[in-house]
């Protein structure tokens, strides 16, 4: 191990701070259509050629070109006619619109909105909850309120969480041997990614997706065919409404959102509806008990302070969330990935 002298500590700080901008780098060229263009093309271009496809200044382009080469996110070869550049094999599977994986959602969602909230962060952290009111003129008072506070960013968000799915899904839904649940509800389920992962890998099972009403209508209308006939819908508010019996609950990146109460309240309603031999599966980032990483998640946390009345918590506090709802028999799978699984069994 390095001693504390070895550490450039400088360094490291110049690091942290580029975080922002090497963010916004990889935001912009996906906002401007740079990796598309370039798949589209199927043959490296200048940054002339890609300026004045994408009506952009040449002096810009050029930078942002050369800045996603540096993050090899581009590859770049002179010619004799000037640098011509190419996508990576990492930008056409994760950042192109049409791929399977794409994240691009996710990444216009962040660069969108939750960058927005996270201007204010010193507020977040002064008086402990969300920041929507700041951001966007909107009341605090209810996350999902303001997180749909309008179709376009209602649909948004369901499709940079489907993005995350797309990559997340079958590491979350595999952890465990599902196959003896064959009828499960996704509560909060919103566009679906995870539900169709679901049957994908469980054929034999059935997926009602639990979500309010207009979450419901946009699922309907831009993520879930009607020919997926092992998905199915169920409009409503599982705070104030009822929640049907099925065998298994999936709750991803639900509890997240809410403070414990909230979530004992959840819990105990999935508890009594749940069929005995059931079980409800949790899909979140989990701390280290110590809470001193992942770093990724304890990130989440902050952004759970911006946006939700929230927080990310450890294996050992989901745990005592589902043993206060009644549910025994509680195992926990760290995926090595970004997303962790806890199944609690009644």
């Amino acid at each position: 191990m390095s001693s504390t002298e070895d550490l450039d500590y400088p360094q490291i700080i110049i690091q942290y701070s580029n975080g922002f901008l090497i963010s916004k780098v990889m935001f912009t060229a996906c906002e401007l259509g740079v990796f598309d263009l370039l798949l589209k093309s199927g043959e490296p271009l200048s940054s002339d050629a890609i300026a004045a496809y994408l009506g952009a200044s040449t002096m810009g382009m050029e930078r942002l070109l050369d800045a996603c080469v540096g993050l090899k996110l581009l590859a770049v070869e002179m010619t004799q006619e000037g640098a011509l550049y190419r996508n990576t094999e990492i930008s056409n599977i994760y950042l192109t619109k049409s791929s399977p994986k794409s994240q691009y959602h996710i990444m216009m969602y962040y660069s969108n909105t939750v960058y927005l909230c996270w201007q204010h962060l010193a507020d977040a952290v002064r008086e402990g909850r969300n920041q929507y009111e700041k951001a966007f003129g909107v009341s605090s008072k209810n996350p999902f309120g303001a997180m749909y506070r309008s179709d376009e960013e209602m649909l948004k968000f369901m499709a940079g969480q489907n993005s995350v799915w797309s990559i997340c899904g079958r590491d979350v839904l595999a952890a465990f041997d599902l196959s003896p649940f064959t009828q499960i509800y996704d509560l909060g389920g919103g566009g679906g990614a995870l539900a169709q992962e679901c049957v994908s890998l469980y054929p034999n099972s059935t997926v009602t997706i639990y979500d309010l009403p207009k979450v419901v209508r946009v699922a309907k209308e831009q993520f879930v065919s009607p020919e997926e006939h092992q998905i199915a819908f169920h409009e409503g508010d599982f705070f104030n409404d009822s929640i049907p019996e099925a065998e298994l609950y999936i709750l991803s990146k639900i509890l997240h959102d809410w403070d414990d109460d909230k979530c004992k309240q959840l819990l105990a309603k999935v508890y009594k509806a749940c069929k005995p031999g059931g079980g409800v599966l949790l899909v979140e980032s989990l701390l280290n008990e110590d809470k001193s990483g992942p770093v990724e998640t304890q990130l989440y946390s902050m952004n759970m302070l911006v946006q939700t009345e929230g927080k990310e918590r450890t294996a050992a506090e989901y745990s005592k969330l589902l043993e206060a709802a009644g549910f025994g028999v509680i195992q926990v799978k760290r995926t090595g990935k970004l997303y962790d699984a806890v199944l609690g069994r009644k």
